[in-house]
């Protein structure tokens, strides 16, 4: 009796320990998996904005056939010569965007001197206005210098006061190349400090 009492305890012995070495293992998987999810998550972060503009070419692309049922685009759908610019349309809205080197200067808010950080982007009409503006980007970063250190806190706090600011950003440019080459003007980092 004693012996089958042992050969039980054994027994018991082996299965706690096959026990302890499924939770161990069980646990082990648990883990491999919370950090797999995890690099997966940290590595899809960097991907968003690529896959942001490879959805918008492909809207734009699915765009293009839209207006290719009303006739107005029949052509370049068809294959035609048309076929080469609608592809080049796609990549063209990101391919005539021109990013200005940040401006950092200083203003006056009535009481104290501020800093005012404006990263500029500016659209051009077409992609054959980039070797003008590299042509003149001091006399264009001069400009723009100029007339953002003469502004003063109150007059850049709205949005009517940016907008206004974009304006004169516009006009700006346009003393420096030829009129009507830059369509818009966009801040896409705007801090006062």
């Amino acid at each position: 009796m004693a012996k089958d009492e042992q050969d039980t305890a054994e027994a018991e012995g082996e299965g706690g320990g096959k026990k302890k070495m499924f939770i161990i293992i069980g646990a082990a998987v648990a883990v491999a998996l919370i950090l797999g999810v995890v690099a997966f998550m940290m590595m899809g972060k960097g991907d968003k904005k690529t896959k942001k503009e490879g959805d918008a070419a492909h809207a734009e692309g699915a765009a293009a056939p839209a207006a290719g049922e009303h006739g107005a685009a029949a052509p370049a759908a068809a294959g035609g010569h048309g076929a080469a610019p609608a592809a080049g349309a796609a990549a063209g809205p990101s391919a005539n965007i021109y990013p200005l080197d940040p401006f950092i200067v200083n203003i006056y808010d009535g009481q104290e001197l501020r800093y005012l950080k404006v990263k500029v982007e500016l659209e051009m009409v077409g992609a054959t206005v980039k070797p003008e503006i590299d042509g003149r980007l001091a006399p264009i970063r001069d400009s723009i210098l100029i007339l953002l250190s003469a502004k003063t806190l109150q007059d850049i706090q709205d949005v009517q006061g940016k907008n206004t600011l974009k304006d004169e950003i516009l006009g700006a440019i346009n003393k420096n190349i030829p009129p009507g080459k830059i369509a818009k003007v966009y801040f896409t980092d705007f801090v006062v400090q």
